[in-house]
Order: structure tokens, then C-alpha cells, then sequence
């Protein structure tokens, strides 16, 4: 085992128990930029390396209350179908894998950027969306299911083909249709639906042979003690502290996704 691998694992997995972001973001370009793995198996890699990952801070984020466990199941109404779907239509049709990943992260860089500078102004933007007695603008309840469950499946698609968007999209989409929640819950929340899209596009990857076992278990003996020790923290970090980090995160993300 290559001790490099166990300390990347390590240090995406303290910044996914803290965030709820980074894990396909920051290891997936990892992989292929600095190891030099190719990106079908960093992508499958990651998959399985997130789910067994996430499983640890989802269940220290449920002790600590900080799931919402109906939010999860909407949300998994519409990511576990669309990966089932991406996996079965990718095998099929033997699509170029690395040109569907150029074009995700491309998007994707850009929506980081602009989700970045949104966090960063959250307050700013909150007062323009203010009522005059106080309260904020929020999707209306009769929507607020079916738009959960859309954005799902967006973020099932975009996680099966690229590995990137279980931490990133979940967390931006929860922030903006649940404005109230807060952001701790908000990662929780988030991990907590990635346990099982991640198994499940994961192991589609093991259908399609784009799993490196050996690397897999390098990377976990150092991520799964990093995202319990990240998640304890997250709790005790404050909100005003926690949503400059998160927005931070993804500046960083989005950037080196523009240059690379």
C-alpha cells in the first residue's frame, strides 16, 4: 500500500466530515492529476471509496441529530433510479467516458464558482430576499417534494458519470430549497444521501471493471478515521465559521477545475 494514497484519504476524509464536500471533488482530480490513475478507475475507485467513507460520518452525524431523514428520502427517490439508469445506458451504449467527464467538470467548475461567491454573500443576498415583514422567500411547500426529488436525479447522473456532485450539488441544492436548515444540518443531511448512491453507482462501476481494490483500501485506511474525526467536529464548529469553509471548498474546487 502506497502510504501517499492512506494520507490523501486521510485528509479528504477530515474535510468531508467537516463540510460535507470535497470527497469526489478533491480525490477524484487527486487521483488522476498527482497519481496518475486513469479517470474511469478514479471514478469507480471513488465511488466505492466514498460510500464505505460516508457510511462512518453519516451515522456520527445521525447521533448527533443532525439528519434529515426525510429530506434523505426524497432526495434518494431520485438519485438511486437516475444511477441505476446512467450505469445500464452507459454500459449499453459504450459511451467515451472521458469525454462525458470533460464536459461535467466543465460545468460543474463553473457552477462551483458562482455557488462560492453565493455562499460567501449569503447574508447579503438573504436581506434582498426578504419580505418586508422579515421572512424569506421559500419554494412552496407543495413543491418542495418534487423539486427535491428532481434534484436527486440530477445529482445521481452527474455522481455516476464523473464521481463529482454527491458533496458539491447535494449541499448547494439543500442550501438554497431549505434555507432555515441550518448548515451543520445541512451536511449531515447531505452525507447521509450519499451513503447510498455512491454504493449504488459504485457498484455499477464493478460491473464495468473500472474498480481498483488495492487502491480502495489504501485510500480507506486513512479517510475513515479522518470523516469521524471531522464529523465530531463539525457540531462544534459555528455556522458563521462553517459556511466561509464550505464556500471556501468550493472556490478551490471550481478554480482548479478552470485550470485543469
Amino acid at each position: 500500500m502506497d502510504w501517499l494514497y492512506t494520507i490523501s484519504g486521510f485528509l479528504v476524509g477530515l474535510i468531508v466530515g467537516v463540510t460535507g464536500v470535497g470527497g469526489g471533488s478533491l480525490m477524484t482530480p487527486l487521483l488522476v492529476l498527482f497519481f496518475g490513475i486513469s479517470p474511469a478507475k478514479a471514478v469507480g475507485t471513488d465511488l466505492l471509496y466514498a460510500a464505505i467513507t460516508k457510511s462512518l460520518g453519516g451515522w456520527v452525524h445521525s447521533r448527533n441529530g443532525t439528519v434529515d431523514w426525510k429530506i434523505v428520502g426524497l432526495l434518494s427517490l431520485g438519485s438511486l433510479p437516475a444511477a441505476l439508469l446512467t450505469i445500464a445506458l452507459f454500459k449499453y451504449l459504450g459511451l467515451d467516458e472521458q469525454s462525458l467527464k470533460g464536459l461535467v467538470t466543465g460545468v460543474l467548475s463553473v457552477a462551483l464558482i458562482l455557488t462560492a461567491v453565493a455562499l460567501l454573500l449569503k447574508e447579503q443576498i438573504q436581506k434582498l430576499a426578504q419580505r418586508k415583514d422579515g421572512t424569506v422567500y421559500e419554494l412552496h411547500h407543495r413543491y418542495l417534494p418534487a423539486a427535491t426529488i428532481t434534484t436527486g436525479a440530477v445529482v445521481g447522473v452527474l455522481v455516476t458519470i464523473s464521481s463529482i456532485g454527491a458533496g458539491v450539488l447535494g449541499t448547494v441544492a439543500l442550501l438554497f430549497l431549505y434555507p432555515r436548515l441550518t448548515t451543520v444540518k445541512v451536511v449531515g443531511t447531505d452525507i447521509a444521501h450519499a451513503v447510498p448512491l455512491t454504493a449504488v453507482a459504485g457498484m455499477g462501476h464493478v460491473a464495468l471493471g473500472t474498480v481498483d481494490f488495492v487502491l480502495l483500501g489504501s485510500l480507506l485506511l486513512g479517510s475513515l478515521p479522518g470523516i469521524y474525526i471531522g464529523s465530531h467536529l463539525a457540531p462544534k464548529v459555528p455556522e458563521k465559521i462553517l459556511r466561509p469553509i464550505l464556500a471556501t471548498m468550493l472556490l478551490i474546487i471550481g478554480t482548479r477545475l478552470v485550470l485543469n
